[in-house]
């Protein structure tokens, strides 16, 4: 997921961060539909329309996420959005436990933040943004995966939101020029979009919430590493210690949860 991050954050010299998204999105939705080939039934009713507001909201996700990376370090941003899906947790549930790790990940967010509001402001808006369209997609999320049919409507919303989104496309102009820069684009669909998607399904049908939303925690340990090894980007002391806090937060609550959760595409 965050190999492709990485390789975006190089397109951006010959693309918007909104249309290196737009063209992921089109990747995606290319490379699932040549997969999957969604039955008739799929772009129909109901499912359609859960399918394609998942996709937009999905799609509108990773637009933010990239417009955040392109102005902060990759792991900061995936630090800061997971104040979404903790208080998507925490959301009905009072629990000491549950308000440990909701304080957690909110100094965590404020380290990190504090930190950088005073070089890119905006980068915060943009993370803070995907986090919240994070919790969106967990709500969304859900319903897909109950009322859906897993890839294949993920095929179907990725090809609503491609067409909904294609505005975002003027962005990309010189990438059609040049063949290896179109072929990387469209890859960073297949690395952050359909490789881990799929491999969420199988993860899921082996792990429960609690030990999969552990494996979550991770994620801005990897995007860190990530950031660091691939794009030289050296985390201060306060956002180390921040973003460990998030961690910590989001591994404190999901420690005793049961029932399925959904990954989130960064």
């Amino acid at each position: 997921m965050y190999a492709g991050a990485a390789i975006a954050v190089d397109l951006f010299g010959h693309a918007t961060p909104s249309g290196v998204a737009w063209l992921r999105c089109l990747g995606a939705a290319v490379v699932l539909l040549l997969w999957r080939r969604p039955p008739r039934a799929a772009w129909r009713g109901k499912r359609l329309l859960l399918a394609g507001a998942f996709g937009v909201v999905t799609a509108g996700m990773n637009v933010v996420f990239y417009e955040a990376i392109a102005r902060l370090p990759l792991g900061t941003v995936v630090a800061l959005e997971f104040a979404g899906p903790v208080v998507v947790a925490a959301v009905g549930s009072r629990t000491r436990r549950d308000l440990i790790a909701l304080v957690l990940v909110a100094l965590g967010v404020v380290a990190i933040a504090d930190v950088r509001i005073a070089g890119s402001p905006l980068g915060v808006v943009f993370a803070l943004a995907a986090a919240a369209a994070w919790a969106g997609y967990i709500v969304l999320g859900k319903r897909v995966a109950i009322e859906g049919d897993g890839l294949d409507s993920l095929a179907v919303g990725f090809v609503v939101a491609t067409v909904a989104l294609s505005p975002l496309a003027f962005g990309t102009g010189e990438m059609w020029g040049s063949p290896r820069m179109l072929l990387l684009g469209i890859g960073v669909g297949v690395l952050s979009t359909v490789v881990p998607y799929a491999l969420d399904q199988v993860v899921l049908r082996r792990l429960g919430q609690a030990r999969f939303a552990v494996l979550l925690a991770l994620l801005p340990v990897t995007a860190g590493v990530v950031g660091f090894l691939v794009l030289a980007q050296v985390p201060s002391a306060v956002e180390t210690v921040g973003t460990l806090a998030v961690v910590a937060g989001v591994a404190l609550r999901s420690r005793d949860d049961a029932g399925p959760v959904t990954e989130p595409p960064g």
